[in-house]
């Protein structure tokens, strides 16, 4: 493991991924302690706008389609869509349909598009196994 690929790749790609290791931090802590209490409502809104600077920082990254948009982005743009609605829900002692939303959030997108970054060719996987990134 190297941090180097992603320290010499544009700083938006970094806040990006740096921003993505915070949110899955803070959201598995999120998960694993309790539920409804200050510290809890308190670094839930701290992970929402981490996951929504997350998303909207994506926009700004089209390697994977030359360019354009990719299939990728549909997850940043159920991220911010989802995210308001989640937080509604949890105001309105919505528990569950507040959990379930959050749940597929941490899933979806940071489980899921995360692991679409450690496909080879793609920085993060350069990062985590030490193979050369082309870009």
């Amino acid at each position: 493991m190297s941090l180097r690929p992603l320290l010499q790749a544009p700083l938006l790609f970094q806040i990006h991924a740096f921003l993505a290791l915070a949110a899955l931090a803070l959201g598995t802590v999120q998960l694993a302690a309790p539920k409804g209490t200050l510290p809890h409502r308190t670094l839930g809104y701290a992970w929402v706008a981490i996951m929504a600077a997350i998303a909207l920082s994506s926009f700004g990254i089209r390697v994977l389609a030359q360019g354009a948009f990719s299939f990728v982005h549909v997850i940043s743009v159920f991220t911010l869509a989802v995210l308001p609605f989640a937080v509604l829900h949890a105001r309105r002692h919505r528990v569950r349909r507040h959990a379930i939303a959050m749940v597929s959030l941490f899933a979806g997108a940071l489980i899921i598009a995360g692991g679409f970054t450690l496909v080879p060719g793609r920085l993060m996987h350069s990062v985590l196994f030490g193979a050369p990134h082309p870009g």
